[in-house]
């Protein structure tokens, strides 16, 4: 084993590398005069015990592990097995979160299976709708056929800052500034509902019908802060 890898897999330098990042996230929300829109529904539900899809767009994750009430309930987000995605699920442990790794090598169904088993717990599930590695603000499928399944509601959540700029990462990482900064947290239930015997064709009508609404909120929350909203890569 090369040097490097040893180095890149060192539990130790990860660990160390997962607490600097959370020092960052943790400075970012303490030096930021943030608004919190729209999750009256939400914190009612998390305090009720009733579990919830949460989805967001990968490139909103800096301040996901304040997305979600967790003085009221334990959320699970779904992350990557690979390093990128392992470091991620470090960094939200961190802050009281539970993870499920996914992987190529975890069939469908077997995290599936996890996931409701997770919810039946209690415990609502936090995706990124066009993780692990993209395209950019494509969404998947996967929290449609969840909410099938599980009849639980879907809420995206999203975040922008007024100062910050965009990562060279294939998302556009937004990177707000630690310092002086104003932002916004927005949640915005999703109401479509998922039929249990959907066609492709609605499945696909869906989804676009989500990848739509996290947009748009997105955007809503960029705008509030005087920030320039998304658009595709020409």
């Amino acid at each position: 084993m090369s040097i490097r890898k040893k180095i890149a897999d060192s539990e130790a330098l990860l660990n160390w590398a997962a607490r600097r990042i959370a020092s960052y996230i943790r400075w970012v929300n303490r030096n930021t005069r943030w608004q919190r829109i729209g999750y009256e529904e939400l914190d009612q539900l998390a305090e009720s015990g009733e579990p919830v899809i949460v989805v967001l767009w990968h490139q909103r994750l800096a301040q996901s592990p304040y997305f979600f009430p967790l003085d009221k309930a334990p959320i699970c987000s779904i992350t990557s097995a690979a390093r990128a995605g392992s470091m991620v699920g470090r960094v939200q442990k961190l802050f009281g979160m539970d993870t499920i790794a996914m992987s190529s090598h975890k069939r469908h169904v077997a995290l599936s299976r996890e996931v409701l088993g997770k919810m039946k717990q209690g415990i609502s599930i936090g995706i990124a709708a066009d993780g692990p590695r993209g395209p950019e603000r494509v969404s998947s499928t996967v929290p449609l056929i969840w909410a099938r399944t599980s009849g639980k509601r879907v809420f995206g959540i999203t975040y922008s800052a007024k100062h910050g700029r965009e990562a060279g990462t294939w998302d556009r990482l937004l990177m707000p500034r630690p310092w002086r900064n104003e932002g916004v947290f927005l949640c915005r239930e999703w109401t479509e509902t998922v039929p249990r015997k959907a066609t492709e064709e609605q499945i696909e009508a869906l989804r676009l019908s989500l990848e739509n609404h996290m947009n748009d909120i997105t955007a809503e929350a960029d705008l509030m802060v005087g920030r320039e909203p998304w658009s595709p890569k020409t």
